[in-house]
């Protein structure tokens, strides 16, 4: 069952065309992440989705209502998190539960119940009755989660839900979100970090100046690429312009780690290559590692145009 879907939405803006046809879907139960660059698009395509702006052409449905002919019933069933966004800050965390409660209609003592839990979860609990003013950035996202989830949506769309929180935070929310998922709710959820899509999403569309450029699981994409290899090399020193020693390949070089991506018939002439690069330099190797590309590398790749 397909809970959200969006057929050949198109939005310009003047003379930048932002969201150029993409169709995308999000089955039952599913975490479907939109991954790309900033300024790709993600934020425009979640807005048309949701309702927020009308597309120029296409059309979106949450559980199987027109978000333009029918948002009242299309947003009775979805819970969303904007990038920019914030709770009313000088209402305590409590009030904010209370008042999305009251908005969507969730009766008082089940609204009661609801808060009470989702504060809990998301470590809320004891600064509930302080105002928001006074929260960190962490805190108010996961408030804005815990608002989200009030009314029990059976799909939540969340912009970029961990973008500049600390490392705990964002644990949290992924853990949420992951916890969630089992319970049986469906997310749309827009990321640029790549490991993060890799670690959460079923599916993932990458988004690249506004049109889809490949779809399918983390899984399936590294599958379809593997005709690319990495290698990792450590050495007991730096080499100085390795850059320029490997050129035609891409080479990232931090210290005395360094990775680099080829093409599979590549690998034994470039770890030759290697070999005599260190020798002459006076370096040695002291790990050498090649593997199948990371979520990362695909990403870039794809970006970039270098894969299709």
């Amino acid at each position: 069952m397909k809970l959200i879907e969006a057929y050949n939405l198109e939005k310009s803006f003047g003379s930048v065309k932002a969201v150029d046809g993409v169709s995308l879907y999000v089955n039952k139960k599913e975490i479907f992440g939109l991954l790309g660059p900033n300024g790709a698009g993600k934020t425009t395509t979640i807005r048309m989705i949701t309702g927020i702006i009308p597309p120029d052409k296409g059309r979106a449905f949450i559980m199987g209502y027109d978000t333009l002919r029918e948002p009242l019933r299309a947003k009775r069933h979805v819970g969303v998190v904007p990038e920019i966004a914030a709770p009313y800050v000088d209402l305590s965390a409590w009030d904010n539960m209370m008042l999305v409660g009251k908005i969507h209609h969730v009766n008082g003592r089940e609204r009661r119940d609801r808060a009470i839990k989702l504060l809990e979860m998301l470590e809320l609990s004891d600064a509930m009755h302080r105002k928001v003013k006074g929260f960190s950035k962490g805190m108010k996202q996961r408030l804005l989660l815990a608002m989200a989830l009030i009314s029990d949506p059976e799909v939540l769309i969340l912009d970029e839900p961990t973008s500049g929180l600390d490392v705990i935070s964002a644990r949290m929310v992924r853990s949420l979100i992951a916890d969630l998922r089992r319970e049986g709710k469906s997310f749309l959820l827009t990321t640029h970090n790549i490991e993060e899509a890799g670690m959460l999403c079923d599916r993932v569309a990458v988004i690249n100046k506004g049109k889809i450029i490949a779809e399918g699981s983390p899984e399936e994409l590294k599958i379809n690429f593997n005709g690319f290899r990495s290698i990792r090399i450590v050495l007991d020193r730096d080499i100085e312009d390795i850059e320029k020693s490997l050129e035609g390949f891409e080479v990232l070089a931090q210290g005395r780690k360094i990775l680099i991506t080829c093409k599979q018939n590549e690998v034994n002439e470039l770890i030759r290559s290697i070999t005599r690069l260190a020798e002459s330099s006076g370096a040695r190797i002291e790990e050498i590692q090649t593997t199948g590309p990371s979520f990362e590398d695909i990403f870039m790749k794809l970006i970039k145009g270098e894969y299709k």
